[in-house]
């Protein structure tokens, strides 16, 4: 091995004294910044090898210094790197570690470049693979959504508007609604990679670089499509932090409506879903409790992912262009909320996987609140030339009187009925009956069992 002449920090030329210790803990970003080991050293590879193919660098340093990188990507693999506080960051601490291996050639890896464009290089492609596997995930619940949709077409229960029953629908249906959220979510995740495409390295501080470098090389080599425009804007540049905030709190949004819609349905008021115990705790007092923790955690942890959506903004609202050290704090803000969204989304699969409709109280759920009177004012539009407006002034009087005799819609008679409105037949029972009510939403996008099997064959094939 050979010894590293250069222990100190790279600025030690111009800065005499050491930093305080304090400031060496405040500066040093290695315990957050080292997951992009990866990234900055295939960055590091290809920008050596632009080097040698622009006749910048020789054949010889470049292969010294790729055998090099290549090493200690072993070591960090294998958990033999030693990271350290002093040399602040992972790119420093993988630089420092080559002059260890190769010596003083390791010195030209910098040539042409800053950390403020390398450690933007690296970001963009940790963040790129990061939109990736958020999608994976997603796709993985929306499977699993969709074959409890496909057992449940049949499964009816009320539909709620303000958590009152408002009109029958298939529980596929409500399911059928989350997958729409996650497809969105997708969605957004997909539209971050456009933004992800341009490649910041070659841009050096803030002004380019003197060297005859070719950023086109760089860029396609590391899979971006195409080198940023103007280098400034480049280091200052944090909208896809944002884009990817924004988007993992949206869907983070997402689950936690799920999760909350998930408590109220398993509460002891509406008991339309039951938990497997695999995914409930006890209490320890109440010797019958099952309580619904991990949805509530799901609830919670949606606050956090917005606090570092809103930290983020915050930082960058009063920023100058360029770049200064308040965006360090980027990265860990991002790895938090990255790891809280799958961390969620994982979660919430395994809750639907240990999820049982309870049918019958669903049904009988549905059987309260009149929830057809909108059936019954349709039906009475469609048969009795009215306006609706005074079509529902007439269900209206119906349900009055139903509730006022203690009865449901479906137990009055038609006798009842015509003392009402003398023009309804005998026809009208059959709008009151629930299967019906929730097969008569034809409509593209509704509730029926047909428009139902539709949209879980399409998305299956998707």
């Amino acid at each position: 091995m050979v010894k590293n002449k250069n222990n100190r920090t790279i600025w030690g030329a111009r800065i005499k004294k050491s930093s305080s210790t304090l400031f060496q803990k405040i500066g040093s970003s290695i315990n957050t910044d080292k997951k992009l080991f990866k990234e900055d050293i295939l960055g590091s590879i290809i920008h050596v090898e632009m080097l040698f193919k622009q006749k910048i660098i020789s054949f010889k340093i470049k292969n010294k210094i790729i055998y090099g990188l290549k090493k200690i990507e072993k070591e960090i693999l294998k958990n033999k790197f030693e990271y350290k506080d002093e040399y602040e960051d992972i790119h420093m601490n993988i630089e420092k570690r080559l002059f260890q291996i190769i010596g003083e050639e390791a010195g030209y890896i910098h040539t042409a470049r800053s950390r403020n464009d390398q450690v933007i290089t690296d970001f963009k492609m940790w963040i790129t693979s990061a939109n990736k596997e958020i999608n994976k995930n997603l796709n993985n619940i929306i499977k699993t959504i969709i074959k409890i949709s496909e057992k449940n077409i049949e499964t009816i229960m009320p539909g709620f508007t303000h958590l009152r029953n408002a009109q029958a629908v298939s529980f596929a249906h409500y399911l059928m609604a989350y997958v729409e959220m996650f497809i969105r979510d997708k969605k957004r995740f997909s539209y971050n990679l456009e933004n992800l495409s341009e490649c910041p390295l070659g841009v050096a501080a803030l002004t380019g670089t003197s060297f005859n470098i070719d950023r086109d090389y760089t860029s396609k080599k590391l899979g971006f499509k195409k080198p940023t425009n103007n280098s400034i804007d480049t280091v200052a540049d944090r909208d896809f932090v944002l884009d990817f905030l924004y988007s993992v709190s949206t869907c983070s949004m997402h689950i936690s409506r799920i999760a909350e819609e998930l408590i109220i349905w398993n509460s002891d008021s509406y008991n339309l879903i039951n938990l497997s115990d695999k995914i409930v705790t006890g209490s320890s007092i109440m010797p019958q409790k099952k309580n619904p923790d991990l949805l509530e955690y799901l609830r919670g942890k949606t606050g956090s992912v917005y606090g570092n959506f809103f930290s983020m903004l915050t930082i960058l609202k009063g920023l100058p262009i360029s770049y200064f050290k308040d965006l360090q704090d980027d990265k860990e803000i991002l790895f938090k909320s990255n790891e809280i969204l799958n961390n969620s989304i994982q979660i919430l699969d395994e809750i639907f996987k240990n999820l049982k409709p309870n049918k019958k109280k669903m049904l009988e759920l549905a059987n309260t609140g009149y929830i057809t009177a909108t059936d019954l004012a349709d039906h009475i539009v469609k048969n009795h030339s009215m306006s609706f407006r005074k079509a529902y002034n007439i269900t209206s009087s119906v349900v009055n009187y139903a509730e006022k005799n203690n009865k449901k819609l479906n137990e009055l008679s038609i006798e009842e009925l015509k003392k009402i409105e003398p023009k309804l037949t005998i026809e009208v029972l059959k709008i009151f009956n629930l299967k019906n009510s929730v097969n008569s939403k034809k409509s593209y996008g509704g509730t029926s069992f047909d428009n139902i099997k539709k949209m879980i064959l399409k998305y299956k094939k998707i």
